[in-house]
């Protein structure tokens, strides 16, 4: 299977690359109790670190912000992925339980954007 980047696209943001990776032995079932602790302890981190008004200033999201300004995409409409999940987070709002390959890869999305800074000094 291949993707493909339009040349335009390619033209326009040289080094935009595209990932594929592929699981195996994965059952797809609903999400479990060990899950839905994590979600709880990440949830409390991302309410500790971030704040409504804040979030739009961290590097990884206004990155994403920019990227989809110049591809045509307003991002306060079309939120990118983590930061949408984040602000649900700090609304008060839930994130819905789909099955557990998505509800883990919505964790992951919103671990990337709140740990991303840490990776890249050093701290864990």
């Amino acid at each position: 299977m291949g993707i493909e980047i339009e040349s335009a696209l390619k033209d326009r943001f040289a080094g935009l690359q595209v990932l594929v990776g592929y699981v195996e032995g994965v059952r797809v079932e609903r999400s479990g109790i060990e899950l839905e602790r994590f979600k709880e302890e990440l949830f409390e981190q991302v309410r500790k670190k971030y704040s409504l008004e804040s979030l739009k200033d961290v590097a990884v999201f206004r990155a994403y912000r920019d990227f989809f300004w110049k591809v045509g995409i307003d991002p306060t409409k079309i939120r990118p992925a983590a930061e949408a999940l984040i602000r649900r987070i700090l609304a008060g709002k839930p994130i819905p339980n789909i099955n557990n390959v998505v509800d883990s890869y919505n964790l992951a999305s919103i671990m990337r954007g709140t740990f991303i800074r840490q990776a890249k000094s050093g701290q864990k």
